[in-house]
């Protein structure tokens, strides 16, 4: 574990707090083992799982976004995961309001939900309990906004928005023109800030009573990790995938396939790229996604991190098990 993973753990090693309802979170970078962990620890609590991916909530994408087959959910059911069609939209305060009813739920039958996922702002949001505002939509200032993106270039549509809303400007990256839009028509429409929550610190609570475990890998062995992944979602029929999404009327406009892994396919089909540029153009996309999220979860110190590069399955399964217990010691013997 390196030092910065080891200090964001001390930072985290609260014990639970009664009263609230309780959660296991699993996150990681894309590619680090979240899903496996994941499927291990609810078989082993006889629990269910929560997807805190915004990408598995669309039906028919199933390989680009490393969907659990039903074979491999094993029969434990999997929520928030085939919800939508590609054209519907996903927002963060759905999946806020969603994942705290079956946390909910499930606390009520005596059962500890688990959330895997890789969506930092998703995750932060639910366990911090982010308040958003209620500006509506204002389609003609979008597609002004998107015009003058296309004209002028992105960082200028992000000036903008440091002009307009600093505070926004600060945790939206300049790359994630939908959300950089939406931060400026909250700012036009409705003067407030595209989120208002507390800021985090070590002396206030978390919204549940959560164990937030992170999977670390050092850099060059996750880069390995979702390079391979790629090449394994290739073979199992990506291209395939989305060219019977584009033959079903899927357009490359929907929200759906501005995904990783699907618009670099898209483009490659219609013939704007060859083959092998779209995907060493996943690899590097995805590579760039796994930087993201870190960054969003260097803003979590409540997790605990363990170091998989020279840790087995089966020895972070245990490592997890233990740790559970500590932290909720009158639960422990469903952990032992």
């Amino acid at each position: 574990m390196s030092a910065e993973m080891s200090t964001a753990a001390a930072a985290s090693g609260k014990a639970g707090q009664s009263g609230k309802d309780k959660v296991i979170v699993i996150l990681g970078p894309t590619a680090s083992g979240k899903t496996a962990l994941s499927l291990d620890l609810a078989e082993r609590l006889g629990t269910e799982i929560i997807s805190g991916d915004s990408m598995l909530v669309y039906k028919g994408f199933d390989i680009g976004t490393a969907k659990p087959t039903l074979e491999e959910r094993r029969g434990i059911r999997h929520h928030l995961i085939d919800i939508l069609e590609p054209a519907q939209v996903y927002s963060v305060t759905q999946f806020q309001q969603q994942a705290g009813t079956i946390i909910r739920e499930l606390n009520a039958e005596g059962r500890i939900p688990i959330i895997a996922g890789g969506t930092g702002l998703y995750l932060k949001a639910l366990l911090e309990d982010y308040t958003f505002n209620e500006t509506g939509e204002h389609q003609a200032f979008r597609e002004e906004m998107r015009a003058f993106c296309e004209r002028e270039g992105r960082e200028a549509l992000y000036a903008r928005l440091v002009q307009a809303d600093p505070g926004s400007a600060k945790t939206i990256h300049a790359h994630n023109i939908p959300r950089v839009i939406r931060a400026l028509e909250v700012a036009y429409f409705g003067g407030e800030q595209i989120s208002r929550s507390r800021a985090y610190d070590d002396g206030q609570e978390l919204a549940y009573d959560a164990f937030v475990v992170g999977l670390a890998w050092e850099r060059p062995a996750l880069y390995a990790r979702i390079n391979r992944r790629v090449d394994l979602m290739m073979e199992a029929g990506l291209e395939q995938e989305v060219r019977t999404l584009l033959d079903a009327h899927v357009t490359r406009e929907m929200p759906a396939m501005k995904g990783i892994g699907y618009k670099e396919m898209a483009a490659y089909l219609a013939g704007e790229w060859t083959r092998e540029d779209a995907i060493d153009a996943i690899k590097k996309g995805t590579r760039h996604f796994a930087k993201r999220q870190l960054t969003w979860y260097r803003k979590m110190p409540y997790i605990h991190w363990y170091a998989l590069d020279d840790c087995s399955e089966q020895e972070l399964f245990a490592d997890v098990l233990q740790d559970l217990a500590g932290f909720w010691p009158k639960e422990s013997n469903l952990f032992t």
